[in-house]
């Protein structure tokens, strides 16, 4: 069990998020802290492609309000998260929130190579081998529905 989680969430993407808080209940003690964090490129796009060229206060407010919603959402009544949105490089802003944190373990969702962020795998290795704690990654939704057992008639 640990005492403070890290996670690494798209609040955009509410599958990733759904199933990243699922792991992190099961691995969070009681009166443990959870963190939610998402980072954006405050210059443009980058690891949220869907963010348009607007100010970065602006862009800031809009993914803490849908991480807000996410934590709303799907954590129990019980529980509670401290939310973060940082401007900047993903990989850097995570690994040195987690620092910052003295967190004991990291979860991001991977989504490979073949996502359409292609920044996305690059985040995760960074990240693996740069965090000062343990780091879960878990596979993406589309590869487990993919790499699924194969019915033989």
């Amino acid at each position: 069990m640990y005492r403070k989680l890290l996670i690494a969430i798209d609040p955009k993407d509410d599958g990733e998020g759904k199933r990243a808080l699922e792991a992190a209940l099961k691995l969070l003690e009681e009166g443990g802290e959870l963190h939610l964090a998402s980072v954006f490129n405050p210059g443009g796009s980058g690891f949220f492609p869907h963010v348009t060229e607007e100010a970065p206060e602006d862009k800031e407010e809009q993914v803490r309000h849908h991480l807000d919603l996410l934590a709303r959402k799907y954590l129990p009544l019980n529980r509670e998260a401290i939310l973060h949105v940082v401007a900047g490089s993903a990989g850097e802003k995570l690994v040195a929130l987690a620092g910052q944190l003295c967190a004991d373990l990291m979860i991001l969702v991977s989504r490979g190579g073949g996502s359409h962020w292609p920044l996305r795998k690059a985040t995760v290795e960074y990240v693996s081998v740069n965090a000062p704690c343990s780091v879960l990654v878990l596979p993406s939704m589309e590869k487990n529905e993919s790499d699924g057992p194969v019915e033989s008639e």
